[in-house]
């Protein structure tokens, strides 16, 4: 894997593309590397599950429960009644 040399103006103004990238990046000020940013992958995929396990959950509650019930208990909690 390769490093590509990029000035540190371009290096801010194309951030989210290098955040995309798979290409680590050797940032340069006048010519010289300050640093090096290596970009990560992350996997969503737990993240992701979880989020739709607690959306079925939340749906599950809503048809089986007084849905003005579950806002009254909400506003307890937040308001620390509870």
């Amino acid at each position: 894997m390769s490093v590509t040399p990029v000035g540190i103006r371009e290096f801010r103004a194309g951030l989210a593309g290098y955040v995309d990238s798979d290409t680590p990046v050797a940032v340069q000020r006048h010519g010289h590397t300050v640093g090096f940013f290596i970009p990560v992958k992350v996997d969503l995929t737990a993240e992701r599950d979880a989020f739709v396990a607690a959306a079925a959950k939340l749906d599950a509650l809503l048809a089986d429960e007084d849905v003005d019930a579950i806002v009254r208990d909400f506003d307890a909690l937040r308001r620390g009644d509870a």
